[in-house]
């Protein structure tokens, strides 16, 4: 009997000391898994291509912010500018003063649509020979269309590169996580036992280039649809404007 007691001792002391060990694993493994991410290092442990594309991605997000806070600026300041010099005109000064005024200044904008299509109505209708009212008005709104083209020109000037950068670097950041992916999968030829803590780390670096990607696509998108909407609202102003200068300028020419 005594043998038999000793066996069984044994075999009960083989069978937990697996279970000792899978307890005495188990809240190191939890505090591995729920340990802080560490975005740095995940960067800096990718690979070459990886890290080639989370840097273009950081390039094309710091343009897109120096764009977006510049493009406000300008924006902004050309709505001001044209309630501010469509309270002048329509205050009921006389054209002529309005217009040594905006020759003095040299503004952009509407002031300058103003600037050259009254410029161009009396440049043709002190020219030798004689001229028609219609010719005259012709004139004053081609010049007028001409600024008011280079204005909406320049107010438009680099809303293309946001544009790009939203619609392509969610893309740029796939290409990244895609290749991160494949490089990951590639390291499980040399394992014996492929466990998620093995393809982990390479997946969790991949996917961070996807995640940039986005942060770089969703400003862009966003200041993009609302810039443009500003232009087009700039650009309905300078249009009104020009027209109703058109009708002051015929009736003008008519009384001549």
């Amino acid at each position: 009997m005594t043998p038999l007691i000793a066996a069984v001792q044994v075999t009960t002391q083989t069978l937990d000391a697996p279970v000792e060990v899978a307890a005495q694993s188990a809240p190191a493994a939890a505090q591995a898994a729920g340990g802080d991410l560490d975005m740095l290092q995940l960067v800096l442990h990718a690979s070459l291509p990886v890290q080639i594309v989370m840097a273009l991605l950081l390039l094309a997000s710091i343009a897109s912010w120096v764009i977006i806070i510049r493009k406000k600026k300008v924006l902004d300041r050309a709505l001001s500018e044209a309630d501010s010099f469509e309270e002048r005109f329509w205050s009921g000064g006389e054209l002529g003063k309005l217009y040594d005024s905006a020759s003095r200044h040299q503004e952009g904008g509407m002031e300058a649509i103003f600037e050259a299509g009254y410029r161009e109505f009396h440049k043709s209708r002190n020219r030798r020979g004689s001229e028609d009212g219609r010719l005259q008005l012709e004139a004053a709104q081609r010049a007028m269309r001409a600024t008011a083209s280079r204005e909406i020109d320049g107010l438009e000037q680099n809303l293309e590169f946001l544009a790009n950068v939203g619609s392509i670097s969610p893309y740029v950041g796939l290409f990244g996580t895609v290749w991160g992916i494949m490089i990951s999968f590639q390291g499980l030829a040399n394992v014996k036992e492929a466990t998620i803590a093995t393809v982990a780390p390479g997946i969790s670096e991949a996917l961070i280039a996807t995640a940039m990607g986005l942060f770089a696509a969703i400003p862009a998108v966003w200041a993009y649809n609302r810039y443009a909407t500003k232009v087009e609202r700039v650009s309905v102003k300078y249009d009104a404007f020009s027209e109703e200068f058109s009708s002051i300028l015929q009736r003008q020419a008519q009384a001549d």
